[in-house]
């Protein structure tokens, strides 16, 4: 079926996460850039449905999490796990 889209001129769309901090994420995002000026392709960012500040604190705890800064608990025995 693919075959036959291509075929008839029918465009695809193909959805790619690049982490641009990366050397080959860099790389990858020049490549399609210079692919966007032929007429048979175009790129189309969408915005992230996240609140920023919601983002900005996730990236922090993930941070956080890396640093050795966190609590892990007895689920079985939260009050105790906690000192509390």
């Amino acid at each position: 079926m693919r075959y036959l889209c291509r075929k008839i001129g029918i465009m695809e769309t193909i959805t790619i996460k690049i982490n641009t901090n990366s050397k080959a994420g860099k790389a990858l995002k020049t490549m399609l850039e210079f692919f966007s000026k032929q007429p048979s392709v175009e790129i189309v960012e969408e915005k992230s449905p996240y609140n920023p500040e919601f983002v900005k604190k996730i990236r922090e705890s993930e941070k956080q999490i890396k640093q050795g800064k966190f609590v892990v608990f007895n689920s079985k025995d939260v009050w105790g796990s906690l000192g509390l």
